[in-house]
C-alpha cells in the first residue's frame, strides 16, 4: 500500500516521481474520444491534490491539444511537476522529415513541444518508437546535445526492441552521453511478453519501467478493425481473445476477494513488480481516474499474486527455454547447487 506522495527514484537517476504517472493522451477531443478541458482539469487536479508529480504527454497526442492543455494546467506549479513528453511521430502529413528519430525531427519536435507546453524545458524526453532507419549514435548524440543545451533534463525510450536499446545505452555509457533512465512499454496481465527481454534489460541497464496498458473496456473482439474510435483502437490490439477473457475472470475473482475493482487489481499487480517505477494512468473521466488511483490502496497477498501470475503466465522463449532444461542445467553447473543473483 502506498500513495502518490510516496515518491520513487526513476531508474539510475536521482529524479523522484510518483508511483503512478498521469497519462494525458486522453486530454483533448481532437481524436474523437478524449476528455474535454473541464473534465481534464478535474482529473489533473485530483492527481495533483493527492501528491502526484509525474505528468506524461507527447507532441502529437490529440494533435497537440494534450500538450497545450497540460501547459495551461501546470503553468502556476511548473517547478513541482516532472514533465515528460515524447518525439518520433509525424506532425505534418506528406513531410517525411516531420517524423522519425533523426536529429532534424528531434530538435523540431522538442521546439514544438516547448511552445505547446509553454515551458522552457522538458524534464523527461522519450523516443516514442524506433523508426528502423536512424543510426543509434545519431539519436544518442542528439539527445545528449539537448541535455547539454538545457532543453531537456533526462531521456527515456518507448516501443523499441531490447537489443537496440541495449546498443544505444552502451553507446551512451561508453561516450559519456546522457543515458536512458526510463523505459515506457505496454505491460499488463494480458501483455507479459516484455518480461522475456525488455524488463530484465531495463533492470540491468538502470531504466525504470513505466507500463502503459489498454483499458479492458471492449467486450467484443469483432470490433478488432482499423478504427478511429478508442474502442476500435483497443480492440485492434489483438488482446481480445479467449486467453485474455480467462485472465479477466481471475482478475475479477481476486478483485471480489480483496474488495477492489478489476482495474485496481490489474494496476496493483503491475506495481508489485520491483522493476516497475510508475504505471502510466490514462483516464477519460474523473470516475476512471479515481478508480485507477485507488489501486495504490490495494494490498495483494502472495497467494493472490501467484494466482494472477499463473493465469497470465507466458511460455518461455529461446534461449531461456533451452537453457532452462534440466539436462542443460546439469551440464552448466555440473550438478552443483549454485546461488544465483536476481
Amino acid at each position: 500500500m502506498t500513495s502518490l506522495d510516496h515518491y520513487r527514484l526513476l531508474g539510475r537517476s536521482g529524479l523522484r516521481v510518483s508511483p503512478i504517472a498521469l497519462g494525458t493522451m486522453t486530454f483533448g477531443q481532437d481524436w474523437g474520444w478524449g476528455a474535454d478541458a473541464g473534465e481534464a482539469r478535474r482529473i489533473f487536479d485530483l492527481y495533483i491534490d493527492q501528491g502526484g508529480n509525474f505528468v506524461d504527454t507527447a507532441v502529437n497526442y490529440t494533435d497537440g491539444a494534450s500538450e497545450r492543455i497540460v501547459g495551461e494546467f501546470i503553468k502556476d506549479k511548473r517547478d513541482r511537476i516532472v514533465l515528460a513528453t515524447k518525439f518520433t511521430m509525424a506532425r505534418e502529413p506528406g513531410n517525411p522529415n516531420s517524423g522519425g528519430n533523426h536529429r532534424l525531427n528531434m530538435l523540431r519536435s522538442v521546439e514544438q513541444s516547448l511552445r505547446q507546453l509553454n515551458t522552457d524545458r522538458i524534464d523527461l524526453l522519450y523516443l516514442h518508437g524506433w523508426d528502423m532507419t536512424t543510426q543509434p549514435d545519431e539519436v544518442m548524440r542528439g539527445l545528449d546535445d539537448l541535455v547539454r543545451l538545457g532543453k531537456i533534463h533526462y531521456v527515456g525510450i518507448c516501443n523499441t526492441p531490447a537489443w537496440r536499446i541495449s546498443q544505444m545505452q552502451t553507446t551512451a555509457d561508453m561516450r559519456g552521453w546522457s543515458p536512458f533512465v526510463a523505459l515506457q512499454i505496454e505491460y499488463s496481465l494480458i501483455e507479459r511478453t516484455v518480461e522475456h527481454e525488455l524488463i530484465p534489460m531495463a533492470v540491468a541497464l538502470g531504466m525504470g519501467v513505466l507500463p502503459w496498458y489498454a483499458r479492458s473496456d471492449v467486450r467484443d473482439s469483432r470490433d478488432a478493425i482499423i478504427s478511429s474510435t478508442r474502442k476500435g483502437v483497443i480492440a485492434s490490439s489483438g488482446h481480445l481473445n479467449e486467453r485474455s477473457i480467462e485472465v479477466a475472470d481471475v482478475v475479477r475473482t481476486v478483485a471480489e476477494e480483496v474488495g477492489a475493482t478489476p482495474s485496481q487489481v490489474a494496476i496493483a499487480w503491475t506495481l508489485a513488480n520491483p522493476a516497475v517505477t510508475s504505471p502510466v494512468m490514462g483516464a477519460r473521466t474523473l470516475a476512471q481516474a479515481k478508480d485507477n488511483l485507488g489501486a495504490l490502496g490495494v494490498a495483494l497477498s502472495p497467494e493472490h499474486v501467484d494466482r494472477l501470475n499463473q493465469a497470465s503466465a507466458q511460455d518461455p522463449i529461446f534461449p531461456i527455454r533451452f537453457v532452462g532444461r534440466p539436462m542443460v542445467q546439469q551440464l552448466i553447473f555440473g550438478g552443483a547447487s549454485v546461488a544465483r543473483r536476481d
